[in-house]
C-alpha cells in the first residue's frame, strides 16, 4: 500500500502534491518523492524515511512546474532507500512512473529490458513500467505523426500495460507530453479529481479533496489520460469509456478511512486485498522454489529442517498457533508455538537442524527480537513472517516471508493477522513441496483451495449486519466465553483477546474440551458463549460442547456452516459461513468474531482504533 497523487492545471504543483502526500501518508511512509515538469524539462525529488525529508529537501532544492505526480512508499520490492524510492525513471530520464501494487512477471520483464540496453538503477518492480513504456515509444507503429505526442504516450503506456500482470495503480509522466499524465489500475485503488481548469489524482480522496469533490473512480482494467482542460477514460482494449463524475460528502477524516467509520472497520473489510496481495505471485508455478527465490530458503535446507518453533506475541502468536497446526500435519515434524516472551526466558532446547520462524506485523517487537537473538546464538536459522521491510526483525533474520497488507492504523491487528496466516500457508505449502512430503496433484488442490480464501472472507464480510444485531442484544454483557477445537482453538483466543482489547469486557478462550475442567463453572443464565463450529474433524466434539453451554442458561452465539440445521437450532445468535476447506476456516471465522468485537466497543462509545493503555507496536519489554 502506497500513496500516489498527481496535479495539473494553473497552480504550481509542488505544494499541492506535498499536501497530498501528507493526506496519504498513513498509506506508507518508508520513502518520498515527487516528479514536476517546468518547460519541458523533468524535475526529481526523493528521501527515504517520512514526508518532512522530501519537505525539507525541496527547501534546499525546490522545483517549479504546473503539472506532476508524487508517491509515498509503503516498501514491498527492495529494501527503503532514495534509489527505491519513487517516481523512478527510462534510461533517458525524461519519462516518470509511480505505481502502488505488486508487478508479478517483473524479472521476466526485466531480463528482456536488459538484454536490449536498458539500464536499471533501483531494486524495484516499478522501475520497469518506466523502461517498458520507453521500449513501447519506440516502436511507434509506422505511418503515425511524430507530432502527436500525447496519443503515442498513452498508447505506448497501454501496450506496456498488457504484457503486465499483478497488481497496480499507476501513473506516468512525459516531459514531451506535459498537457496530461497517463493512469491505470488494477487492483489497487485510484481516483481522479475534476476541478476548472485542473485536475488531480489519488490512491484515495483524502489527497485532493480541499481543492474539489468531484470525482471519478477508475475500475479494474481502465486508463486515464488526464489533463487540465479535460480527462479521458479507456479500457485496456483501448475502447473510450463515458464515466459520471459523483460528487463526495465525506468529511476528510472520513475519507481517510474510506468511508468507514474507524481505521479498525476499513481495515476488517480490506482483508480480501490483503490476502490476495500476499499470495499473490507465490503460488503458480508450484514447482518454481518460491521460498528460496524470494527468501533465500532452499530446498537444501528445507530437507535438513528437523524441528521448528514459532515464536510470537498477542495475535501473531495466535496466528503462530494455527501455523503449527498446519506445519506439524503437512510436515511430520515436531513444531512448537509460544508467546516469545515465553521462550527468550525459558532457555530452550534449539538442536541442530531447527527453524525458528518468527511473526510480527511491525517487526519491532521486543520480546520477538529477543527471541530472535536468543535462538541465533543457540545455532538456529530464523525465517521472519513481518509486514513491514527493513525493521529490526527482517535485519536480523536469515530469511524474510513479507505479508503485503499494507500499514494497519488500528491497534487491535486485523488484516495483518490475515496476511500472516497466509504467509504461514505460503510457508506450509512450499517446505512441504521441498521436503517431498506430498505430491504435486495434492499441492496444486490445496493451491486452487487458497486461491478461493478471498472469496470465503468476502462472504464473512456479509453477516456485518447480523453481527451488529447480536451486538446490540449483548453488549452490556460483563462476562464473554469463546470456545473453539482443533485449528479453531487458537480463534476462539483471538476472538476474546479482540473483545478485551477494544471493548474492555471481560472475555476468556478456551479450547472446547476444556470446558468440564473448569470454565463450565462460569457459565449462569443470560452469558454469552461463543462457539466456533464449522464443519471439521471435530464437529461432534464442538456439538457436545454447545449443548453443555446450551443446559446451563448460556446464550449461544454460533459461527457455523451454512445447511448445519443442528447447530442453527442450538443457536441463539447464527451466523452461517459457505462450505470451506477445514485448513481454511481459522482465517475466516475470525472476521465474525473481529467484527464482534468491534461492534460491541463501539456500541459502549470506546476509543476502537486507539484503546487505553495499549500501543500498536510493544518496542519494550
Amino acid at each position: 500500500m502506497c500513496g500516489i497523487v498527481g496535479y495539473i492545471g494553473g497552480r504550481e504543483a509542488v505544494p499541492i502534491l506535498l499536501e497530498g502526500l501528507k493526506r496519504l501518508e498513513y498509506r506508507g511512509y518508508d520513502s518520498a518523492g515527487l516528479a514536476v515538469i517546468d518547460g519541458g524539462k523533468l524535475g526529481l525529488r526523493r528521501s527515504v524515511g517520512k514526508l518532512s525529508n522530501l519537505a525539507s529537501l525541496l527547501q534546499k532544492e525546490p522545483l517549479k512546474g504546473r503539472a506532476g505526480i508524487g508517491h509515498t512508499r509503503w516498501a514491498t520490492h527492495g529494501r527503503p532507500s532514495e534509489e527505491n524510492a519513487h517516481p523512478h525513471t527510462d534510461c533517458k530520464g525524461s519519462l516518470v512512473v509511480i505505481h502502488n501494487g505488486i508487478i508479478e512477471n517483473y524479472l521476466a520483464l526485466k531480463e528482456d529490458l536488459l538484454k536490449k540496453g536498458h539500464v536499471f538503477r533501483s531494486e524495484t518492480d516499478t522501475e520497469i513500467i518506466a523502461h517498458l513504456i520507453e521500449e513501447k515509444l519506440k516502436e511507434r507503429p509506422p505511418g503515425a505523426s511524430p507530432d502527436l505526442k500525447e496519443p503515442a504516450f498513452f498508447e505506448a503506456a497501454r501496450r506496456a500495460l498488457l504484457e503486465m500482470r499483478g497488481a497496480y495503480a499507476l501513473v506516468a509522466l512525459w516531459d514531451e507530453t506535459p498537457q496530461c499524465f497517463i493512469a491505470a489500475k488494477t487492483a489497487s485503488p485510484l481516483v481522479v479529481g475534476l476541478g476548472k481548469g485542473e485536475a488531480f489524482l489519488g490512491s484515495d480522496v483524502p489527497a485532493f479533496m480541499d481543492h474539489t469533490r468531484q470525482v471519478v473512480f477508475l475500475e479494474d482494467g481502465e486508463m486515464a489520460v488526464v489533463g487540465a482542460k479535460g480527462c479521458s477514460f479507456f479500457r485496456l482494449d483501448g475502447r473510450r469509456l463515458d464515466k459520471t463524475p459523483m460528487q463526495i460528502q465525506w468529511d476528510r477524516t472520513m475519507a481517510e478511512k474510506g468511508g468507514f467509520r474507524h481505521f479498525m472497520l476499513k481495515e476488517i473489510h480490506e482483508q480480501p486485498q490483503a490476502v490476495e496481495d500476499t499470495l499473490r505471485g507465490r503460488l503458480f508455478p508450484i514447482k518454481d522454489g518460491v521460498l528460496a527465490r524470494e527468501t533465500g530458503l532452499d530446498k537444501a535446507f528445507a530437507k535438513s529442517v528437523s524441528r521448528i518453533h514459532l515464536v510470537a506475541c498477542g495475535t501473531a502468536h495466535h496466528a503462530a498457533m494455527i501455523g503449527k497446526y498446519l506445519l506439524e500435519r503437512r510436515l511430520r515434524v515436531p513444531v512448537e508455538a509460544e508467546p516469545a516472551s515465553e521462550f527468550r526466558y525459558r532457555d530452550p532446547l534449539v538442536p541442530p537442524g531447527t527453524l525458528v520462524v518468527a511473526v510480527s506485523q511491525s517487526g519491532e517487537t521486543a520480546d520477538t527480537l529477543a527471541a530472535v537473538k536468543l535462538a541465533k546464538s543457540a545455532g538456529a536459522k530464523v525465517l521472519s513472517i513481518c509486514n513491514v521491510l527493513g525493521s529490526a526483525l527482517t535485519r536480523a533474520a536469515d530469511f524474510n516471508l513479507y505479508t503485503h497488507c499494507g500499514p494497519e492504523m488500528g491497534v487491535a491487528s486485523t488484516k495483518a493477522f490475515a496476511g500472516q496466516l497466509a504467509a504461514l500457508d505460503i510457508l506450509t505449502l512450499h517446505l512441504t513441496l521441498s521436503r517431498g512430503a506430498f505430491y504435486e496433484d495434492a499441492a496444486r488442490a490445496w493451491v486452487d483451495d487458497l486461491l478461493r480464501l478471498p472469496g470465503f472472507l468476502r462472504a464473512a464480510l456479509k453477516l456485518d449486519p447480523a453481527v451488529l444485531e447480536a451486538s446490540r442484544r449483548l453488549a452490556k454483557k460483563g462476562h464473554f466465553l469463546f470456545v473453539g477445537r482443533d485449528l479453531n482453538y487458537p480463534i476462539a483466543l483471538e476472538g476474546a483477546l479482540k473483545l478485551k482489547e477494544i471493548s474492555y469486557l471481560h472475555a476468556e478462550g478456551y479450547a472446547g474440551g476444556e470446558m468440564k475442567h473448569g470454565p463450565i463453572a462460569l457459565i449462569e443464565p443470560g452469558m454469552p458463549v461463543v462457539a466456533i463450529a464449522t464443519a471439521s474433524r471435530v464437529s461432534e466434539k464442538m456439538l457436545s460442547n454447545m449443548q453443555e453451554a446450551k443446559a446451563r442458561g448460556a446464550v449461544l452465539v454460533v459461527i457455523h456452516t451454512e445447511g448445519d440445521q443442528t447447530a442453527r437450532k442450538l443457536a441463539d445468535v447464527s451466523l452461517p459461513l459457505p462450505p470451506m476447506p477445514e485448513d481454511l476456516s481459522p482465517m475466516v471465522n475470525a472476521v465474525p468474531l473481529q467484527l464482534l468485537a468491534y461492534h460491541v466497543a463501539d456500541l459502549l462509545g470506546r476509543d476502537v482504533d486507539q484503546p487505553r493503555n495499549l500501543a500498536k507496536s510493544v518496542t519494550v519489554e
